[in-house]
């Protein structure tokens, strides 16, 4: 099986293998292994198949080819994919099917890449295990008994067990970076408004921003590189031109470490290992008292769940989604179907939300997180005076069991620590896979992708 789409396209022009094979094997996999992982909600196989039909048949007549032609990709369940279910995996939104296309997917669709599936993740994109869908966990597809990260846990899990090439997710506090760590992936959260939200569905509309996940750096650089850039349908979105990624790019050489007490000793490990080789190649790593480690988890959740039960206040019983089938009156109808739609998470956060926007807390919370905000977007401007590139780990420990954590959300909260540092700043930050799915991640400064890019080419020449 070819494990890059760069590999499936140099054996597609030496007549090695056809894309209707590659998709064969893809759907093969699929068919053995989702049963038990949960990755996927839904396989596209009949179109997939067709499009690769298409491709080859493009090919065997000389047409050119687009440039991500036959490359196959999964969708996490809260990006809108025309004519396919969409649910967020809960179930306040069971049967709606999408009728258009979310940007990415317009994009990718138009560059040649095959949809094979749809992934399944925590409800509404909340979590950092993948245990709050309401279509069950998401089993790790190599440690059997544990989590593969969340809340883009099916995305990753897909992606490392062979389902696809590149796997998309949505990122709001570590989503995409976390578990592409625990599934040994490249994981990347593109700079805010770097790439569309258009069509995908929002949780906290300041700190979203989806982007790719894949066991393939090259694979991932190429589908980043299809989905960025402006869109007149999402204001968010920024005008920066998009520069093509170049092995020739200047390899960073000033790092800021953020390395925190209380690591897992195998992640310490694989940090202090990935520091030697950095200092012993000439770079210049120095390890940063960071300041704000206490205000990070309280600011991320203060703003997020404010956003979110701003956002989710629409999912009412009323227009589209589950509608409770006894209510007596309107008050009833919105309460029970909101009540009987959503998780416990989803529910928890929506409460949380509700009360720091309250007349009485607004300012106590709101207001004073907003600041914070700042403070912190700061503070990293000012390290990017003095270094290229800021590295922390992705997660202070390993992947942890199934159920480990379920029973005390502020454990599984914390597990988020080092991740939300970027979405709260903004800043584009790529993790990269160390040893015993472990992983550090790299934030960069605001639109300097390529800069992650060189210093994970860079660790990767070293044996990191």
């Amino acid at each position: 099986m070819t494990t890059s789409y760069i590999a499936l396209r140099g054996a597609v022009e030496r007549g090695e293998m056809t894309f209707t094979q590659a998709v064969e094997r893809f759907l093969q996999q699929i068919q053995e292994r989702n049963p038990h992982i949960n990755a996927l909600l839904e396989v596209y196989d009949i179109e997939a198949l067709e499009q690769a039909h298409q491709w080859d048949a493009a090919w065997k007549v000389g047409q050119s080819l687009p440039p991500l032609a036959g490359l196959v990709y999964v969708h996490k369940d809260n990006i809108a994919v025309a004519g396919h279910k969409l649910s967020a995996a809960s179930r306040i939104l069971g049967g709606y099917v999408s009728p258009f296309d979310a940007t990415v997917i317009e994009r990718l669709r138009k560059a040649g890449a095959i949809c094979i599936g749809r992934a399944n993740c925590d409800e509404f994109a909340m979590g950092s295990s993948n245990e709050n869908s309401a279509f069950g966990p998401v089993q790790h597809p190599y440690l059997e008994g544990y989590v593969p990260g969340g809340s883009s846990g099916g995305s990753a899990a897909a992606a490392a067990a062979g389902f696809c090439h590149v796997a998309l997710g949505s990122d709001t506090g570590g989503s995409i970076r976390q578990p592409a760590a625990f599934c040994g992936l490249y994981g990347l959260k593109p700079t805010y408004g770097r790439v569309s939200r258009y069509g995908l569905i929002a949780y906290a509309s300041s700190f979203d921003q989806i982007g790719p996940l894949a066991r393939s750096l090259e694979d991932l650089i190429a589908v980043y590189e299809i989905i960025a850039g402006f869109d007149p349908r999402d204001a968010t979105t920024a005008a920066e031109d998009i520069i093509p990624f170049s092995s020739d790019e200047a390899i960073p050489q000033r790092w800021a470490l953020l390395s925190p007490e209380g690591m897992h000793p195998v992640v310490e490990s694989a940090i202090s290992s990935l520091v030697e080789n950095l200092r012993s190649a000439g770079a210049l790593v120095e390890k940063i008292d960071f300041p704000y480690w206490d205000y990070l988890i309280p600011t991320y959740y203060i703003l997020t769940t404010a956003e979110a039960s701003s956002n989710l206040a629409r999912y009412d019983g009323v227009r589209y989604g589950h509608r409770t089938k006894e209510a007596p009156n309107m008050e009833s109808l919105y309460a029970r179907s909101r009540s009987e739609g959503f998780g416990r998470e989803v529910k928890r956060r929506i409460l949380l939300g509700t009360f720091v926007l309250s007349a009485g807390y607004y300012d106590a919370y709101y207001t004073k997180a907003q600041k914070v905000r700042r403070l912190l977007y700061d503070y990293t401007e000012s390290l990017f005076e003095s270094y290229d590139v800021i590295a922390l780990p992705t997660s202070a420990t390993p992947p942890f069991r199934l159920g480990e954590k379920t029973q005390d959300p502020i454990q599984m909260y914390l597990s988020d620590l080092f991740t939300v540092y970027a979405n709260l700043t903004g800043h584009p930050s790529l993790q990269i896979p160390l040893h015993s799915y472990t992983g550090i991640q790299l934030i960069a400064p605001l639109f300097k992708e390529n800069r992650l890019f060189a210093a994970a080419y860079a660790l990767r020449h070293m044996g990191s």
